[in-house]
């Protein structure tokens, strides 16, 4: 198994920001998005990563944007390396065989978008935070209204519900991020905005979840982030990866209890039963946590798009 990536550096170039998996560097009028293998749980992250889940986001998020172009503006360009590599040096960036063959496979070129202050989270499916609320509502003994959204009474952990729903959050820069309603979103980016990133949002997650069915997974629920690039509303950040996505296995799905998904289920399991008080500094995982969490992260790319990974 080949070693983590836990930080990039690439020598000449600034660094755009620093995210709790991706570092960002700035190429002038684009931005590089290189994925590191870093993993995060309870908003910590760990001391060790993940082999290959750098390039399984990379490389699952440019299936989803070039599959989804049609139906709305991506900031993706490329994940070519020899052109990424010559934007790179062009930027006043050094670049070494080594560094490049470091860099393969999980660096987007992106657009420089001005990114909107919320998330647009997608939800056909009755969990995590949401089920804890609704349940917190009373919902299971009547209806209740959540974050704006009319849910009737009685439905079960897991549940899909009647109609996929819109329930964006803020960007929390520390701790959780916490769900808006519309009205909220609306004071923070505009009425009319919001409308449309709700409409194309659900849009968004229906296609993808047709097609994940069609692979035998369920798309439980997703978020996505957007931002303003020449005046049109853009698909920003990753697209539809197991970090920003809850995936189930169609065939074992059963409502009424929690599903195993293909993420960090085998992290969180862990440090909850390790004792970890949650607070920094976290934990090493263990190898066989880290294996079996590589394993599910290299095959819900494969199931859902049929290639190898790079």
């Amino acid at each position: 198994m080949a070693l983590p990536l836990l930080r990039s550096e690439i020598p000449g170039l600034a660094r755009f920001a620093t995210g709790k998996v991706r570092d960002v560097y700035d190429l002038g009028d684009t931005l590089l998005l290189v994925a590191t293998d870093r993993i995060s749980a309870f908003d910590v992250i760990m001391p060790n990563g993940i082999p290959d889940k750098g390039r399984v986001l990379t490389q699952m998020s440019r299936f989803w944007f070039r599959r989804l172009r049609p139906m709305v503006c991506t900031h993706y360009i490329t994940t070519d390396m020899d052109y990424i590599m010559q934007c790179i040096m062009e930027a006043g960036g050094t670049m070494t065989p080594e560094l490049c063959a470091a860099l393969e496979g999980r660096s987007m070129l992106c657009v420089r978008a001005q990114p909107f202050p919320i998330e647009c989270v997608v939800r056909g499916y009755l969990a995590g935070s949401l089920w804890r609320e609704y349940r917190e509502a009373g919902g299971e003994n009547r209806p209740v209204v959540l974050h704006g959204v009319h849910l009737p009474a009685g439905l079960r952990e897991s549940e899909q519900l009647p109609a996929p729903i819109f329930t964006p959050a803020t960007k929390a820069t520390d701790g959780h991020d916490v769900n808006i309603s519309e009205e909220q979103a609306a004071a923070l980016i505009g009425s009319e905005t919001v409308r449309f990133l709700a409409e194309v949002s659900i849009a968004l997650y229906q296609a993808a979840a047709a097609h994940a069915r069609r692979c035998g997974i369920l798309l439980a629920d997703t978020k996505f982030e957007f931002g303003l690039h020449g005046g049109a509303i853009t698909l920003i950040d990753e697209a539809l990866t197991p970090d920003s996505s809850r995936f189930w296995e169609a065939a074992t799905y059963a409502p009424g209890r929690n599903q195993p998904s293909y993420d960090k289920q085998f992290v969180r399991d862990w440090l909850e039963a390790s004792g970890w008080n949650k607070e920094p500094p976290a934990p090493e995982l263990p190898g066989d946590v880290v294996a079996r969490t590589a394993d599910k992260y290299r095959e819900a790319y494969q199931r859902l798009t049929g290639q190898p990974l790079r």
